[in-house]
């Protein structure tokens, strides 16, 4: 089939993920006999840069043209001195609710147990846990927000704001994915103290009535925080709010070894988001030290969600870990000066997926 894909490389560290998960890509295409078609805009900073705007117009339309969208990373601390509502990275956000991405599902794994893990081996066993976060709402889009005043009178303002029907669909979501999984959903909030996350359990309640076969479990975020490292194994799908999810993601990214290791899929509307979870880490930008693992991921996300391609994101995932058994890892989860490029890790990702 016919794989059309808009390519946000993005800043940062983006070009150098994305271009290791475009050799799987085409690693696949070569093997299940697929067409590819991929083409790159300049988005975040570097559609600033292009256009002086993070979301340029003709990337936007290329944005829902096709069915998936892979975006690197986004962030650039040269455009950091811009005021709040022109900085680069609210592209982002702006592009979720263009194709009302508001699903973020973000699987996390312990396939590998690094040398350098915080973690025991015994804590990690059986980690397997999925994400799902709402993506749409809550705090980063509630309205009114802005800085005001002067002196000591200065305040700023965020407003956390959810719908019922927002909190439906993204539960429902947590739910059919748990079918498939351990049958156990747990809803993180903060009902003991704000009136949204009141709401939020009440409407996952009612929600949970509608699967019988899944165990629903409320727990309040600071708990989920410290039963992430405790208990990992223990968690099968954890739905939470935006904020939270955020948080908490990235908290469970140590579970896997690396952030750079994480990747996720926006889900909801008729075109689909894949991207891995790390930032655009500028400081090690054209090192080599990037792990594309995230990345490709990331597109075996893309493969199964968007194009049910399920043998295919099988093969690209096999291929990750026969990268992590045979020791073609990135730095992050190496002991120090022992750890491979991160074009050494892709290629050796697209070659095991061409032999397979």
């Amino acid at each position: 089939m016919k794989l059309a894909i808009t390519i946000l490389p993005g800043d940062g560290i983006g070009p150098e993920v994305v271009a290791e998960a475009m050799k799987t890509l085409d690693a696949v295409a070569s093997k299940f006999g697929h067409e590819t078609e991929t083409t790159p805009y300049p988005f975040g900073s570097a559609g600033y840069d292009a256009s002086g705007k993070g979301f340029p117009d003709e990337t936007r339309d290329a944005c829902t043209s096709a069915p998936a969208i892979f975006l690197g990373s986004v962030g650039d601390p040269r455009h950091d001195h811009l005021p709040p509502n022109e900085r680069p990275e609210l592209a982002l956000l702006a592009l979720r609710r263009l194709i009302d991405s508001f699903a973020n599902l973000r699987p996390v794994i312990s396939q590998f147990v690094s040398p350098t893990s915080p973690f025991k081996p015994e804590t990690l066993e059986g980690v397997d846990l999925l994400i799902v976060r709402e993506l749409t709402g809550g705090l980063y889009f509630g309205e009114p927000r802005g800085i005001s005043g002067e002196g000591e009178d200065r305040q700023a303002v965020n407003t956390l704001t959810y719908h019922t029907k927002e909190i439906v669909r993204v539960a429902r979501v947590a739910f059919e994915a748990a079918k498939g999984r351990r049958r156990h959903v747990t809803s993180v909030d903060k009902a003991n103290v704000l009136e949204t996350s009141k709401l939020w359990r009440e409407v996952v309640t009612e929600v949970a009535k509608d699967y019988p076969d899944i165990t629903l479990e409320h727990m309040l975020v600071d708990r989920a925080a410290m039963e992430l490292v405790a208990k990992p194994s223990k968690i099968d799908v954890l739905l939470t709010s935006n904020l939270f999810g955020d948080i908490l993601s990235d908290e469970a990214s140590m579970l896997a070894g690396s952030l750079g290791m994480l990747p996720s899929a926006s889900l909801g509307g008729a075109v689909g988001l894949y991207e891995p979870v790390h930032g655009s880490a500028p400081d090690i930008v054209g090192k080599g030290l990037a792990n594309p693992i995230g990345a490709i991921a990331s597109l075996a996300m893309m493969l199964r969600y968007t194009f049910e391609l399920e043998d295919e994101a099988r093969a690209v995932e096999r291929a990750i870990e026969s990268a992590l058994a045979k020791g073609y890892i990135t730095s992050d989860l190496a002991l120090e000066g022992k750890g491979r490029s991160t074009e050494e890790v892709g290629d050796h990702i697209a070659k095991s997926v061409r032999n397979a």
